[in-house]
């Protein structure tokens, strides 16, 4: 039986990392990998981070299960972070990673009841998996012109006519993956009165808080649609704004009726205990500290905001430059690490075997990882296939 299995093909980004890695020519440039990169091309590990995980290592007396649902003070920390006081009323649990939130929210989307996922595309490759995996149905609804580098609300607006009550309606929170491209005050506000119109399930993608606008600044619209909205997910990811990326810091957060709470915390533990049982430690451990010890969260803070302010920069860097049709300019308006230039898979494929320069087949590009020393080389390249 095991004998008969057939080989998938390879996840797209893993893909582009292997042929990376196997490229001889010393100036590459990697695009594809979603990590941070300094000047030097590096993903250090924050100030904050290092002094946590050495309190952890002096003071931290077990390695034994922290328990189901997780550390519950990291829990309390994280959601205050992302929500504010509203938090203190919503159903958490740790999770493995913003992934594996996000499966936990599908699954519990699944145990009550919901059978389709509305999926505003273009995507994060790996979205439509994790809702094919929690074996609900995907409806794509597209809300964004590429060539344009736009949003389109009314045209996702307009998908939700396909929806029924009780579907869930997977959005993204800031500093859009792949795209950039986030939703204003007024976009949050239309989504969350069609959402309450069509008795829609909201589930809230949080990877990237503080890489936008600030901490406050890139959660206020969801905020927002929090209030109004009277059940909703959200998936909550601490790899990218704590660096911690191979440590799988992650959590569920859930807002249901107070009725509601006892069963959903049930569910959700019964979910995790069939998938992993318990969750990581370590990670969440730092963030604990972290955000718990007002030193430390300062100087994260500070970290954060020097991570922030580079992105900006190497935004505003490309929108500077003219590369014939592409309209470079959109690039600063836009916010995080990801873009995705308007680039045919023939250009694509040029620029990563002529030039070395490698991103996803879909043309997405980590704004976050490109260097400084690298940029005129990358744009003299765009002129050259664009």
């Amino acid at each position: 039986m095991i004998a008969d299995l057939s080989v998938r093909p390879p996840d797209p980004l893993l893909k582009i990392m292997n042929m990376f890695r196997d490229d001889p020519r010393g100036d590459k440039i990697d695009l594809g990998v979603g990590v941070y990169r300094d000047a030097n091309g590096d993903t250090p590990i924050m100030a904050a981070v290092k002094q946590a995980a050495s309190r952890l290592l002096e003071t931290q007396k077990t390695k034994a299960y922290v328990g189901q649902q997780g550390d519950a003070e990291f829990l309390r920390l994280l959601g205050e972070l992302a929500f504010g006081a509203m938090a203190r009323d919503f159903v958490s649990i740790q999770a493995v990673g913003g992934t594996g939130a996000l499966r936990l929210g599908f699954d519990l989307l699944r145990e009550a009841g919901a059978k389709r996922v509305l999926l505003p595309t273009p995507s994060w490759p790996n979205h439509p998996a994790i809702v094919a995996a929690a074996r609900l149905e995907r409806v794509d609804v597209p809300f964004f012109d590429v060539s344009e580098q736009r949003i389109d609300i009314e045209r996702l607006l307009a998908g939700f006519a396909k929806a029924e009550p009780g579907d869930a309606v997977l959005l993204q929170v800031c500093c859009h993956n792949p795209l950039g491209a986030d939703f204003s005050s007024a976009h949050w506000a239309a989504l969350a009165e069609a959402a309450c119109a069509r008795g829609l399930v909201p589930l809230l993608d949080l990877a990237y808080q503080g890489f936008g606008d600030s901490l406050e600044e890139d959660v206020s619209g969801a905020r927002a649609l929090l209030e109004r909205v009277p059940e909703a997910l959200i998936a909550v990811s601490g790899a990218k704004n704590f660096g911690l990326y191979r440590e799988r810091v992650g959590a569920l957060y859930v807002k249901a009726p107070a009725a509601a709470r006892s069963a959903v915390s049930s569910n959700l533990a019964a979910i995790a205990r069939a998938n992993y049982s318990m969750p990581p430690d370590y990670g969440a451990a730092c963030v604990r500290e972290v955000l718990g010890d007002a030193y430390l969260r300062t100087a994260w803070k500070e970290e954060l905001d020097a991570i922030r302010a580079h992105i900006k920069n190497t935004r505003a860097a490309l929108a500077r430059a003219r590369v014939n049709s592409i309209p470079m300019h959109l690039i600063a308006a836009q916010k995080g690490m990801f873009s995705t230039l308007p680039l045919s898979g023939e250009q694509i494929a040029t620029l990563r075997e002529r030039h070395g320069i490698y991103m996803t087949d879909s043309a997405r590009i980590n704004v976050a990882g490109l260097r400084e020393a690298d940029l005129p080389r990358f744009v003299a390249a765009l002129q050259e296939v664009a």
